[in-house]
């Protein structure tokens, strides 16, 4: 990637539910404010949201007043990168790699397990997914902007935010 960095935004917020939609609206406004189409921004929002959402279910037990979480957003001229991070419980990346897929559909709903499909999701909606799981869990995922499918105005807002 030879694309220089044009901004990073980082926020650190509590691992609480609640805090999971400060993320996605601030994610929602820097994917617009770059560029990117409705759709595009949707599934950003979403894959941040799965990201954190891991944070907050799974990264810290019972230790509340340690429970943060790190989201960063990498601003390029083609694309943004993003990073939740946390410090918490880390877990067996790899043994989680070979569950990682879609339902089976021949498999009787009531046999399914409940959860699980967020890394999955996150590995779907975005375009390149990284995990390091050392101390606590970093996500990075990266979604690439398809330039000419939103008509930018001269301050770099798309014309359809100014409407």
């Amino acid at each position: 990637m030879s694309q220089q960095l044009s901004d990073f935004i980082e926020m650190k917020v509590p691992a609480k539910p609640e805090y999971v939609g400060v993320v996605r609206l601030t994610v929602s406004g820097v994917a617009n404010r770059v560029g990117y189409t409705y759709d595009d921004i949707e599934d950003i929002k979403i894959a941040v949201a799965e990201a954190c959402t891991n944070v907050v279910n799974h990264a810290y037990d019972g230790e509340e007043s340690e429970a943060f979480m790190t989201v960063g957003c990498g601003v390029y001229s083609d694309r943004i990168e993003m990073m939740v991070a946390d410090r918490g419980n880390s877990f067996d990346i790899e043994a989680l790699k070979k569950d990682l897929g879609p339902i089976d559909a021949q498999e009787p709903i009531g046999d399914m397990k409940e959860g699980g499909l967020g890394l999955f999701l996150i590995d779907t909606l975005m375009d390149r997914v990284e995990i390091c799981g050392e101390s606590g869990v970093i996500i990075m995922m990266t979604k690439f902007l398809q330039r000419g499918e939103v008509e930018q105005s001269d301050d770099g807002i798309s014309a359809k935010t100014k409407q």
